[in-house]
C-alpha cells in the first residue's frame, strides 16, 4: 500500500508493541486509539514527517514521550490520553509550531509546566488533566482565554498564581501561597478562588451575618409566640375556676 495517507484502527482490538518501523513513511493520519497496545512509544515515530493526526488514546502505553516527537513538525492533532505514559513532557514539543490539538489527560506525567506552549499560536486545545505535574502554572490570562479548551484539573500539586489568574478562568486547581505550593481550600468552597479574596471574604461574612441574624429572629418570634399563648390559656383556666366556685357560693 504505497499510497496510504491514513490508518484507522480503532476499537479493534489490536495488542502488542507499536511498531518500530513505520511503513509508508508518507502516512498524515494514524488513528490507534482504543485498543490494547502497551509498551512505549518507539522514536522512530519520528520518521513519519507528515503525520498531521496522531490518536493513541485508551491504550496500554508506558514510559516517556520520546524527545524526537518534536520532529513530527507537520503534526495538528495528537492524543496520547488515558494511557500510563510518564515523565515530563519533552521539551521538543515547542517546535510543534503547527499543533491544533494537544490531548495529554490522565497519564502518569510530571515535572512542571512548559512554558512553550503560549508560544504555539495555532494551538486551540490543550487538555493537560489528571496527570502528576507540580508547581505553578506558567501561562498568563490572555494565553488560556486564546485557547477553546484548556483542562489542568485533577494535579494536585499544581497551581495558580493568583496575582496574574482569576478563579474566573474556571482552572479547578487551588492558587498558590508565597512558596509555590497549593492553598488547599476550606471543604465548603470549591478549587476555584475569586480575584479578589478580600471582597469574597466580606461578602460571604455579610451573607452568613444577614443569614444568622434571619435564623434567630424566626425561633425567638415563636419562642414568645408560644410563651404568650401558654399565659393567656393559663389565665383563662385560672379565671375560668373562680367564676366556677363564685357561682358555687351563690
Amino acid at each position: 500500500m504505497p499510497h496510504l495517507r491514513s490508518l484507522t484502527l480503532s476499537l479493534t482490538n489490536l495488542s502488542g508493541l507499536l511498531p518500530h518501523h513505520w511503513h509508508p513513511l508518507h502516512l498524515s493520519h494514524i488513528d490507534l486509539s482504543s485498543n490494547h497496545l502497551k509498551g512505549s512509544i518507539p522514536s522512530s515515530i519520528s520518521l513519519l514527517s507528515s503525520l498531521q493526526h496522531l490518536n493513541l488514546s485508551s491504550n496500554s502505553l508506558r514510559g516517556p514521550l520520546p524527545d524526537s516527537i518534536g520532529d513530527l513538525v507537520a503534526l495538528q492533532n495528537a492524543s496520547f490520553s488515558q494511557n500510563s505514559i510518564s515523565g515530563p513532557i519533552p521539551d521538543s514539543m515547542s517546535t510543534l509550531s503547527s499543533l491544533v490539538h494537544l490531548d495529554l489527560s490522565s497519564n502518569q506525567l510530571n515535572g512542571t509546566l512548559p512554558s512553550f506552549f503560549s508560544s504555539i499560536k495555532r494551538l486551540k486545545y490543550l487538555n493537560l488533566e489528571n496527570n502528576n505535574f507540580h508547581g505553578v502554572i506558567p501561562y498568563n490570562a490572555s494565553f488560556i482565554k486564546r485557547l477553546q479548551v484548556f483542562k489542568v484539573g485533577g494535579n494536585i500539586n499544581l497551581c495558580y498564581n493568583h496575582s496574574l489568574l482569576s478563579s474566573k478562568l474556571g482552572l479547578g486547581i487551588a492558587r498558590c501561597d508565597h512558596y509555590g505550593l497549593p492553598v488547599s481550600p476550606p471543604p465548603d468552597k470549591s478549587w476555584d478562588y475569586s480575584g479578589d479574596d478580600e471582597d469574597d471574604d466580606d461578602g460571604g461574612a455579610g451573607d452568613r451575618g444577614k443569614s444568622n441574624g434571619g435564623h434567630h429572629g424566626g425561633p425567638n418570634k415563636l419562642v414568645l409566640g408560644v410563651v404568650i399563648s401558654l399565659t393567656c390559656l393559663l389565665f383563662l383556666v385560672v379565671f375560668i375556676v373562680c367564676v366556677s366556685k363564685a357561682c358555687g357560693r351563690r
